[in-house]
């Protein structure tokens, strides 16, 4: 299993902040633009929350398991090959919705935040934006946590064949 790459987070973020900067811009001059739902932060805070209460609860398995502690609860390694690709979906899902409530805000931020509504929209996409991001944090906690020590010693490097 290959690990996130900051460089792929980023690239989907940035594509999915212009694309949605220049999507609020057409559709704000052609009608209303759709306002970001409050529940956004709410669901992404959830979800970053239930992947760092993940991260802490097989790192502590792990430790208690390394230490050989009496009656220590081994960690299943299909349950945590499960949790890092929960946490590997869930931030690269983070960085388009990171993205797209970014480049929303920073329109709105942009133009008009004279109105209410707007005002309150920008602050929704902003908070959405921060929970987004802890996401993203808690998903590579998560990783750091269930990857596997390398032990250069017993891994046969690979030589190429020379013809």
């Amino acid at each position: 299993m290959r690990t996130l790459r900051i460089r792929t987070l980023a690239g989907l973020f940035a594509v999915a902040a212009v694309l949605s900067w220049a999507g609020a811009r057409l559709w704000d001059h052609v009608g209303t633009l759709p306002g970001v739902p409050v529940a956004a932060p709410i669901v992404l805070a959830l979800i970053a929350v239930a992947l760092f209460a993940t991260a802490l609860s097989l790192r502590a398995r792990l430790n208690a398991q390394r230490e050989r502690s009496p009656g220590a609860k081994g960690v299943d390694p299909l349950a945590a090959a499960r949790a890092v690709v929960f946490g590997q979906a869930s931030a690269l899902v983070a960085a388009l919705v990171v993205g797209m409530y970014g480049g929303t805000g920073l329109y709105l931020v942009m133009y008009d935040l004279d109105q209410d509504p707007r005002r309150q929209q920008a602050i929704y996409a902003g908070l959405a934006v921060v929970a987004g991001v802890a996401v993203i944090a808690a998903a590579l906690f998560l990783e750091r946590v269930c990857r596997l020590p390398e032990d250069d010693d017993t891994v046969p490097h690979a030589t190429p064949h020379r013809r």
